[in-house]
C-alpha cells in the first residue's frame, strides 16, 4: 500500500471510530463542516485521500487536534522529516508533516511544513482554544493574523490564539521550513 493510500485509511477509520463514539452520524457531520456526506463516506471508507484544508474542517468540527485523525499506534517514535504521512494545501503550497502523532484525543500537537518559494498558506481559524506556536527553522515568512502582518526569520518564533483568521506567506525564492506546535483547551 503507498503512503497516501495508509494515510487515507488511517484517516478514514480515525474518522468513524470518533464520529459513531459522539452518537454523530455522517449527514449531521458534514452539515457542522460543510463537507458533503457523499466525501465524507468516501474519506471513512479510505477510498479518498483529503486535502489539508477539509482535514482541518473535519478537525475543527470534531473540536480534536488533528494529529488525531492521522496517529498511529507506537510506544517509541522517532519522526523523521519526509518520511512520515504529509497532508498537503488545497493550492499545494504548504505540506503539512505531523510529528509524534497522539492515538488518543491529546491536547498538543508538533508538525514540520514546508512552505513553498512565493506562495500563500491559508487555513482560516482554527477551533476554539487553539494557540499555535510557530518557529521558522529554515527561510523567512510573514504572518497575516486578521490583518496585522508579522516577519520572522529563521530561529524567531511566534505565539498567537488559532481561532483568529491568519495565513503564512512566503514571499522569497526559497522553500521555508516550519514548526508547529500547538495546544487545544478543549481537547
Amino acid at each position: 500500500m503507498s503512503n497516501a493510500e495508509t494515510l487515507a485509511k488511517q484517516v478514514g477509520s480515525t474518522l468513524r471510530k470518533i464520529r459513531q463514539e459522539r452518537g454523530m452520524s455522517l449527514q449531521e457531520l458534514a452539515d457542522r463542516i460543510e463537507v458533503s456526506k457523499l466525501t465524507l463516506g468516501k474519506i471513512e471508507r479510505g477510498e479518498a485521500n483529503p486535502s489539508l484544508t477539509v482535514i482541518w474542517k473535519i478537525a475543527n468540527g470534531l473540536s480534536i487536534p488533528i494529529s488525531v485523525l492521522l496517529s498511529e499506534e507506537q510506544h517509541v517514535k522517532i519522526s523523521r522529516k519526509n518520511t512520515g504521512n504529509k497532508v498537503v494545501s488545497a493550492n499545494e503550497a504548504c505540506t503539512l508533516e505531523p510529528m509524534f502523532n497522539v492515538s488518543h484525543y491529546g491536547s498538543i500537537e508538533m508538525h514540520r511544513a514546508y512552505l513553498k518559494p512565493n506562495s500563500e498558506y491559508f487555513p482560516g481559524s482554527h477551533q476554539s482554544g487553539v494557540v499555535e506556536y510557530v518557529t521558522v527553522m529554515e527561510g523567512e515568512v510573514k504572518i497575516n493574523i486578521e490583518g496585522e502582518m508579522f516577519y520572522l526569520n529563521q530561529h524567531d518564533s511566534i505565539k498567537f490564539n488559532g481561532d483568529r483568521e491568519h495565513a503564512y506567506i512566503n514571499s522569497t525564492a526559497s522553500t521555508a521550513v516550519l514548526h508547529f506546535v500547538m495546544t487545544y483547551a478543549n481537547a
